[in-house]
């Protein structure tokens, strides 16, 4: 029985109680979904909680005083989905099968009644969440939900309890193909209220302080007939075709067949133009029962679980008792990157930031900068004007160092070189407290050495964000010889604030991310060296679905950090990382990558790469990447780099953009058996991130 192997469901139950809809509508039944926890522990339907539906659905089906249902969610909680827990635990085809039957099966009741359904979106609403909502025969949402999506390919599933049929039919296919394919990809964007409502999934949108009472009013008037709900009519000619076609134009070019579950999602949209509801729903039966049974779901689910979980709990970190208050913040440089800190911290922080630099033109750009984002952010409706108010009055610029005298935490952002951030460093010491924090945001320079000669070097940190700042949300926090608990519990405790996910490192040459991504780029760049055509060299990464080809990346890296982290790597690890002569030549030449803004090939650039006369075909070069990864992330685990194989795949997911569908590096590895092949053994057990 299905319901045995979700044994440890949290049950959401669905509480049913009369209303006496206004205007003497007559009685609505409405169901209040709640799984007796408050909103930290959202909503899920798993086996107990949709027969806990099914059964409030047959006490309302039995009664024939009713003129309609209403579904609801405890307060900032509508449903966020199918449990997932027990997923893992499914050994068949069968019983996947019977998960995906069971969700249609309850579901579709709500809009199959004599009488009419409402669902009245209050909060969070997210994959089987939205798709109760969508059975309903009429919908509202408040416009305080703060995400709606169906996010489901993101972690390798379709929305499978009726979310690729009824959605297209209810909003268009492009529509549609936005939430469910496109939305998912693009780092699993959520749509809030008013976008929903937008969008046409919500018939009405009423402010959260009555939503409720505005929605039975609403609904009311809806019963009695006073109301007519309108919607715009679904194209499903030559426009459903052509969403169709541009969406999977879109995910060959971005996944290259990499990932199963967006290209099944796209076929059930395709099909649902011509199928009926029996038959959409049918289809998706099968293609949920297939994919729950595949490894790219338990890839994802272990990638999901990194995310949550051990990104919230780091692995290695301090007390949190030992954190210091950070009262004001020191940023030394006012450079793009230095700026992107300033506004960060004082967003999140809350705290006065001061910007220093030697040059006034260029620390009054950098203020200029924040300044101007915080403008941004007023335009947009992300923040009020007395906010912005606020923000543009905690950011300031000096040319003294001495403005950090009363900071407790001052980060530099300059030129990477090491005797550069030496003297930097220096100088904040002679007028800083002894405790107050030095952090660096190097990307590949030792923490170690760039504390050597200071009074207290153990607090020294390093804290290595991702460009850009404000969106990717992986900070490297990483631990010199002599940091001590009391600074990278600081450290941590300010990560936490400033909404990042934080992983602990070792102070090893470029860490994590930089250094698996430079091992793979420096094996591919060499088969380019060798006389593999740069076309080629991009097409090899094709099957593993990153966000961008390798030279794509380090156009957007900039060859000459490009270089500089591999001279680095190069100086720590001369067998391993071989320079490049023919990279080193393009950014002598100033060349800004090997592709124009048009993104073609740059002819001066392929002439620099020339010569080579031992060319690899796409496979020999993806071989060779793989292998190279597989070598180097043995190596880092050997080193003590990080605790575990799930910090490597947490880094290069958050910091990367590794795909959730591979669940990081390692289990690709280990699923493609290249981590046997090369080192003898897998990173993670058999079913940690796989099918066995």
């Amino acid at each position: 029985m299905i319901t045995e192997i979700f044994a440890d469901e949290v049950v959401t139950q669905a509480h049913v109680r009369d209303v006496e809809l206004p205007y003497g509508a007559g009685t609505m039944a409405l169901i209040t979904l709640d799984n007796g926890f408050d909103h930290t522990k959202p909503n899920t339907f798993g086996p107990g909680g949709l027969t806990s539906l099914n059964t409030a659905l047959d006490s309302i089906a039995a009664r024939d005083d009713l003129v309609a249902v209403g579904v609801t969610g405890k307060p900032f909680i509508f449903a966020v989905g199918a449990d997932l827990g027990g997923v893992p635990l499914i050994t068949g085809h069968e019983q996947g099968l019977e998960v995906a039957r069971l969700g249609h099966a309850v579901f579709r009741r709500l809009g199959e009644l004599p009488i009419p359904s409402f669902a009245f979106v209050n909060g969070a609403a997210m994959g089987g969440g939205v798709e109760v909502a969508l059975h309903c025969t009429y919908r509202t949402i408040s416009s305080g939900v703060p995400a709606l999506a169906l996010p489901e390919c993101f972690l390798g599933l379709v929305p499978g309890w009726g979310g690729t049929y009824l959605l297209p039919h209810l909003i268009g296919a492009e529509k549609a193909l936005k939430v469910v394919i496109e939305n998912p990809l693009n780092q699993n964007k959520m749509l809030r209220g008013p976008q929903a409502y937008e969008l046409g999934i919500a018939d009405e949108m009423f402010e959260p302080a009555d939503f409720l009472e505005e929605s039975l009013r609403w609904a009311a008037r809806v019963v009695a007939g006073e109301v007519t709900v309108e919607r715009t009519p679904v194209d499903t000619g030559a426009a459903w075709d052509e969403a169709v076609g541009q969406a999977r134009w879109l995910l060959e070019g971005k996944l290259h067949g990499a990932a199963p579950a967006p290209l099944r999602a796209l076929d059930l949209v395709a099909a649902a133009r011509d199928r009926t509801r029996d038959e959409g729903f049918a289809a998706e039966d099968a293609a949920l029962a297939d994919l729950i049974m595949s490894e790219e779901l338990r890839s994802g689910l272990y990638a999901f679980d990194l995310v949550q979980k051990r990104a919230k709990r780091p692995a290695g970190a301090p007390d949190k008792s030992l954190a210091r208050p950070v009262t004001k913040v020191g940023v030394v440089g006012a450079g793009l990157m230095a700026s992107q800190l300033g506004l960060l911290f004082a967003r999140r922080l809350g705290v006065p930031v001061v910007l220093t630099d030697i040059d006034q033109e260029r620390l009054d750009k950098g203020v200029a900068y924040v300044h101007a984002e915080v403008d941004k952010l007023l335009g947009k409706g992300r923040i009020s004007a007395d906010e912005a108010s606020r923000l543009k009055g905690l950011v300031s610029g000096s040319l003294s160092k001495e403005a950090f005298t009363d900071a407790d935490f001052v980060i530099e952002a300059v030129f990477e070189e090491m005797g550069v951030k030496q003297q930097v460093f220096a100088e904040v010491e002679a007028v800083v407290s002894p405790t107050c924090v030095l952090a660096t945001n190097t990307s590949s320079l030792s923490v170690t050495e760039m504390a050597a000669k200071l009074r207290h070097p153990e607090r020294v940190v390093g804290f290595h964000f991702f460009n850009p700042v404000a969106v990717l949300p992986l900070l490297e926090i990483v631990r010199g010889e002599h940091t001590d608990d009391a600074t990278l519990a600081t450290a941590f405790a300010a990560g936490r604030t400033l909404k990042k996910s934080c992983v602990l490192v070792k102070d090893a040459p470029a860490f994590v991310v930089n250094r698996v991504l430079l091992r793979m780029l420096a094996e591919i760049v060499q088969t380019v060296d060798e006389g593999t055509p740069i076309e080629v060299a991009e097409r090899a990464a094709a099957p593993l679905g990153l966000p961008m080809p390798p030279f794509v990346l380090m156009g957007l890296v900039g060859p000459a950090i490009a270089l500089h982290v591999n001279e680095t790597l190069h100086e720590a690890f001369p067998d391993r990382f071989p320079l490049s002569g023919k990279l080193a030549e393009l950014v002598a030449a100033g060349k800004p990558g090997v592709y124009l803004p048009d993104f073609t090939l740059d002819p001066e650039a392929v002439e620099i790469f020339a010569g080579g006369t031992s060319p690899s075909t796409e496979e020999q070069v993806l071989t060779r990447a793989l292998e190279a990864l597989a070598e180097e992330i043995r190596l880092m685990l050997d080193e003590g780099v990080v605790a575990a194989p799930q910090d490597i795949d947490l880094c290069m997911i958050l910091g990367a953009g590794w795909p959730f569908h591979l669940g990081g590096v390692t289990p690709y590895l280990d699923r493609t058996g290249v981590a046997e092949r090369v080192s003898g053994s897998r990173f993670l057990d058999r079913g940690v991130a796989s099918l066995a």
